[in-house]
């Protein structure tokens, strides 16, 4: 029997009391801690990460770029949605620059891009732009009424301050006084800093009343380019309700089959501007005429209908288009979506088209009535859904080179080279003549078509440049190749075979 006193029996119980509770509460204790440092730091290095990968891959761009020189996106949604928004740039203004597009829908929209990355050079404060409400269109919306404005401010604030109006204490009342002026058109950065920005010094506030074409299509530095490209490809959202009913378009268009957007740039206004009248009645050609005096913006008054049409400074009329797109060998089931305004002579003009390829639709017979109410007598918010649904269809056609088919031929090419089909109108006229004449039968036809065309499908390329003579170049805009590769790999894709400079 062993006998224990009671101290040493306290001192022994203490020795040889259990442990194992206090060190598994430490135990614990130490991996909860760690694990909360550990995920901490983790969260901070991947968000730190992606800010530094977009800045560096991406620049001033944000995401311009994709590693295997493809665009990122595939379609407009992709390019538009969930944007990173970086940190603010902190800079000291210069001076608030306002700025009022001219134009119709898409000439208003590189317009944009344009102020956008001028602010930028000139670190100016830049107004959210004005829209044109008086030109043919006679369209009233707002910028807030076509574009997000908030998506449009927070996705450039990395690179340019946007706010909504001019500060009171900037204005009249305030003792500022606002200089109203056109920039030169096609101007440099050279322009700009020693031009314009010295007006900032006296003049606060400084208003551009126009603003088409008002920057070089070449010779930027590439950082400016980028821009261009992302504010355009990412910055300029549309609306909610424009997006998704133009979404909606689209998904009905999709669900019966492929499809073609035809720019069928036969309306009035286009003709009256150009001074092409085949195919219209007399009456209709004096009403053309007409209208072009009516408008003393539109400078060019006496025009010869037929020597333009020869020059190939013509739209194709319903009529040509049927015969093209025939010997390009669409076939008769070919779904074809007409991306245009109302058809001047209407259902008349558009007989020929109809009876070669019946599956033709529009934006009027595919949606219900109560969806398009809201936009009817909005010449630009209805422009803005057949921009959407031509930039998604699986090929484009344009039968004018405008700005809406420059923009979206452009916004193709950054989606990944998608099918876009530039007629060559000069050849084309040439080459109809020759087949309504009985002199060019149908096969040889059809073939001399192909064979003019096969190089014109929105493929990767330069662009060209003509010294001087900046409008008779390729449009930036139409293909921005400084935002479609990595420099070092440009020729790689676009070729060195594609010569970019015209002598």
């Amino acid at each position: 029997m062993e006998v224990r006193s009671e101290g040493f029996q306290v001192m022994y119980d203490k020795l040889h009391a259990p442990v194992i509770p206090r060190s598994c509460f430490r135990f614990w204790f130490i991996r909860v801690c760690s694990s909360i440092v550990l995920w901490t730091c983790l969260v901070q290095l991947v968000t730190v990460s992606e800010l530094w990968h977009s800045n560096f891959f991406s620049g001033l761009t944000s995401h311009i770029y994709h590693t295997n020189q493809r665009p990122i996106q595939d379609d407009l949604r992709l390019t538009q949605s969930h944007p990173t928004i970086l940190p603010a740039r902190n800079y000291t203004s210069n001076g608030f620059l306002r700025v009022s597009c001219n134009g119709g829908l898409n000439q208003m929209r590189a317009a944009i891009c344009d102020m956008v990355t001028v602010a930028r050079l000139l670190n100016l404060t830049l107004v959210v732009p004005e829209l044109d409400k008086k030109s043919f269109w006679a369209d009233h919306s707002g910028f807030e009424e076509i574009f997000d404005v908030k998506h449009f401010i927070d996705s450039l604030q990395d690179e340019v301050r946007i706010v909504k109006r001019v500060p009171k204490k900037f204005t009249r009342k305030g003792g500022y006084s606002t200089m109203a002026m056109p920039p030169v058109s096609w101007s440099n950065e050279k322009y700009y800093l020693e031009q314009i920005l010295p007006l900032f010094a006296k003049h606060k506030v400084v208003h551009f009343n126009k603003t088409d074409a008002r920057l070089a299509n070449n010779g930027l530095p590439i950082d400016l380019q980028k821009l261009r490209c992302r504010v355009n490809y990412q910055a300029i959202k549309f609306t909610p309700q424009i997006e998704n009913l133009g979404q909606k378009l689209i998904q009905i268009l999709h669900e019966r089959g492929s499809f073609v957007a035809l720019h069928l740039r036969y309306e009035m206004d286009m003709l009256a501007f150009s001074g092409c009248t085949r195919g219209c009645t007399n009456e209709e050609a004096e009403d053309l005429k007409r209208m072009r005096y009516a408008f003393p913006s539109w400078r060019e008054k006496e025009i010869v209908s037929e020597e333009r049409r020869l020059q190939g400074l013509c739209p194709l009329t319903p009529e040509e288009t049927a015969l093209v797109m025939q010997a390009l060998g669409f076939g008769r089931e070919t779904q074809i979506y007409i991306a245009a305004g109302e058809i001047y002579g209407g259902e008349r003009r558009l007989a020929q088209l109809r009876a070669a390829f019946p599956n033709i639709v529009r934006k009027e017979a595919l949606l219900a009535v109560d969806e398009l109410q809201q936009f009817q007598n909005h010449s630009s918010q209805m422009a803005a859904l057949d921009f959407m649904v031509s930039v998604a269809s699986d090929t484009f056609i344009p039968t004018y080179d405008g700005n809406m088919a420059k923009l979206v031929e452009g916004h193709r090419r950054y989606s990944g080279f998608k099918k876009s089909i530039l007629l060559d109108r000069k050849k084309l006229v040439q080459l109809i003549d020759m087949h309504q004449n009985r002199t060019l039968p149908w096969n040889e036809f059809a073939d001399a078509v192909r064979h003019a065309h096969e190089k014109r499908m929105g493929q990767p390329s330069y662009r060209r440049v003509i010294a001087d003579k900046p409008k008779e170049e390729d449009y930036f805009y139409a293909n921005p190749h400084e935002c479609l590769c990595e420099e070092t790999k440009c020729d790689d894709l676009l070729g060195h075979q594609n010569s970019h400079q015209v002598r």
